[in-house]
């Protein structure tokens, strides 16, 4: 039961927050004076920014569990836990919508060799999905396996729901809703690599997927949250206190944002010009690492202290998330930046890009139908996620980009294996997931 908080604990709070102030400071003075420094520091300086208000999203998201249903909750803070991420794609969607006005299609000038801001939008959110799945995933499977194997120690989770000992993590019941949703989604997205553009309509029915995921979700019982560090603090303010401070926060991280990201953004291309790094690979991999690192981070160290479950249900909700509200968002905010009713631009390497991240999703649903993903589902994720780079370092130029669709089609081959496999799981999920009441799911 949530009671009211004593002194100590507000102060004990008011280090890792005054940190988080702290980190975001110099970004901010950055943003608000214009003060130019090289890109590279400047990108250092605003990437810390992000990830310090990232920090104070997290926290804010975690104590509003108290407040509304669990369910609910997790989809909150995986909302509200990568607003970096779509602050960052955002500005790269408008800048494409405003290339693609003055430049059409190919969104920059004829004879240049700069990459596009409409490819680079696309490419920051694969690189943000495939992240999420391959590292995040993983690392949380990884993980809790090596504490249990370690410690000798089952997870809390896994006896809190009644399962034995295995090697991996278990969901509860209740987490058939956002795997069911994850699974249209990724149906869905893989036409995209079909089309030339993103469209309106596309952003349509990615939207109304997440809208009906969200009222499914909302319909969960309320449950007494498990909260830890700041975000225990907050939740145990007296309510009016509590969201107070819990809009405050929220407040003053989305101003953080809204002030440093669109630099964040353009310093990261500067510096890949300056010192000869790709400007796609610094926007596909680095700013999303900088914007979820916190959303990892928390997940981890759920895993650390074997709550295996909430920390792997927390980044299925962000997959679910991202890979409807984020992509389904982009074309919106293209279409306003054009002026126009024109979809986001597909070019050749980002439709593969979308054709490896939507496969890598449906793999990870397909390893996930069961509700439990082994240590060797873990490590194929992980391995497969890396052997991206290892190809792409190995193979020859001309050659170039085979290895996506190479590793498309490892990962559609596998989910078409392991869903054969797990057919009747398949079943039960799409059940649980659309149609099963959510107090039956709870009460397993």
């Amino acid at each position: 039961m949530i009671t009211d908080s004593p002194r100590p604990a507000t102060r004990r709070a008011a280090a890792p927050l005054g940190a988080a102030a702290v980190a975001t400071a110099p970004g901010v003075f950055l943003g608000v004076t214009g003060v130019h420094l090289t890109p590279p520091l400047a990108a250092l300086l605003f990437g810390i920014a992000v990830i310090g208000a990232a920090f104070v999203l997290s926290w804010v998201a975690e104590a509003v569990q108290v407040d509304i249903s669990p369910g609910l909750a997790i989809t909150v803070l995986a909302l509200i836990a990568v607003l970096p991420e779509y602050a960052v794609d955002f500005v790269f969607a408008s800048e494409g919508g405003r290339a693609f006005a003055e430049h059409g299609p190919a969104c920059v000038p004829p004879g240049s060799n700069d990459h596009s801001s409409c490819g680079l939008a696309l490419a920051n959110m694969t690189g943000a999905n495939r992240i999420l799945v391959g590292v995040g995933w993983a690392l949380v499977v990884l993980l809790a396996a090596w504490r249990i194997r370690r410690g000798g120690a089952h997870s809390a989770d896994s006896e809190r729901g009644g399962h034995k000992k295995h090697a991996g993590v278990t969901l509860e019941r209740t987490d058939a809703v956002p795997l069911a949703f994850l699974a249209v989604a990724t149906l869905y997205s893989l036409t995209l690599p079909l089309r030339h553009s993103i469209t309106l309509i596309d952003a349509a029915v990615l939207v109304a997927i997440f809208v009906l995921y969200a009222v499914r979700v909302a319909k969960a019982p309320p449950g007494d949250p498990d909260l830890e560090g700041v975000a225990k603090v907050l939740g145990e303010q007296p309510k009016l206190h509590r969201r107070l401070s819990c809009v405050g926060l929220f407040a003053f991280a989305a101003v953080v944002i809204l002030l440093v990201a669109e630099n964040f953004a353009h310093a990261l291309v500067e510096t890949g010009t300056q010192v000869g790094i790709s400007q796609f690979f610094l926007v596909q991999w680095l700013a999303p690492l900088a914007s979820e690192a916190p959303e990892l981070l928390v997940a981890c160290l759920y895993a650390w202290r074997l709550k295996t479950t909430d920390a792997l249900a927390t980044l299925v909700s962000s997959k679910v998330n991202q890979w409807t509200l984020l992509v389904g968002t982009l074309p919106v905010v293209f279409a306003i930046a054009s002026a126009s009713t024109s979809g986001l631009p597909i070019d050749a390497a980002q439709r593969e890009e979308l054709l490896l991240t939507a496969a890598q999703s449906l793999f990870a649903v397909s390893l996930l139908l069961s509700l439990t993903i082994t240590v060797r589902g873990g490590l194929l994720l992980l391995g497969l996620f890396v052997a991206q780079f290892v190809l792409a370092a190995v193979l020859p130029e001309s050659v170039k980009g085979i290895e996506l669709v190479a590793l498309s089609s490892v990962y559609l081959a596998g989910a078409a294996v392991v869903t054969f496999r797990s057919r009747r799981d398949l079943v039960a999920l799409a059940k649980d997931g659309f149609r099963t009441p959510y107090r039956e799911l709870a009460d397993r």
